[in-house]
């Protein structure tokens, strides 16, 4: 039947888009706010060595990988996939963050140290309050960016990590397309819905920041 096979590749591919969300973010948003305000060493370098898995062909790097995995015991694993997927996760979650705290006034933190306020407070009930729009934007990208991934989760989590696009491959290659249609639709229903939720978080002064090194 469709629906029992088409359930668990999309119960898989969202809880697995979910925990590479809240990882990424747990990431990315110490790690934008330290490239937003502070100066130090090697700060471009970091920056630029978030855009290396998109440098460069997604197949060979994922290919790379998945060797890498067979050697810990990880392909085949929904951790495998969840640490493949945030390869690219992290390049949408830092620098959407590191734009978001670098559009926020330092002039308020200060504000707050002269009021009395430790860095860590001044973080938490001023500028982490002023970010949230953006750090729903960047879970929003990142979730996309999850749930349509198709080249890691294929090599790294395949046979027995199933997602929706793995599912609509598969189902493609044994010539079941009305299957195949039916996955690529509700991939793309969430996909438009989210987008169109993005547009209304992702502040114009973000993007003005986005990119700049």
């Amino acid at each position: 039947m469709l629906t029992a096979d088409f359930l668990d590749p999309l119960k898989t591919g969202l809880g697995i888009a979910v925990l590479v969300t809240a990882a990424a973010l747990l990431c990315a948003v110490p790690l934008g706010y330290a490239l937003a305000r502070l100066t130090f060493p090697g700060r471009t370098l970091v920056l630029l060595a978030f855009l290396l898995p998109q440098a460069f062909p997604q197949l060979p790097v994922f290919a790379a990988a998945t060797r890498e995995f067979y050697r810990w015991g990880l392909a085949g694993t929904v951790t495998g996939v969840v640490l493949v997927h945030l390869v690219g996760g992290l390049v949408f979650a830092v620098w959407t963050m590191a734009a978001v705290f670098r559009s926020i006034d330092p002039v308020l933190e200060e504000a707050a140290h002269n009021l009395g306020a430790s860095a860590t407070r001044a973080f938490l009930t001023v500028s982490l309050p002023l970010a949230v729009p953006g750090i729903v934007a960047s879970a929003l990208l990142v979730f996309l960016y999850s749930l349509d991934e198709f080249t890691g989760t294929l090599l790294v989590g395949a046979p027995f990590v199933t997602t929706l696009p793995v599912y609509m491959y598969t189902a493609s290659q044994g010539y079941e397309l009305q299957i195949a249609s039916v996955t690529a639709l509700v991939l793309m229903v969430p996909g438009a819905v989210l987008l169109l939720l993005l547009e209304r978080v992702l502040r114009a002064e973000y993007l003005t920041f986005f990119g700049r090194i």
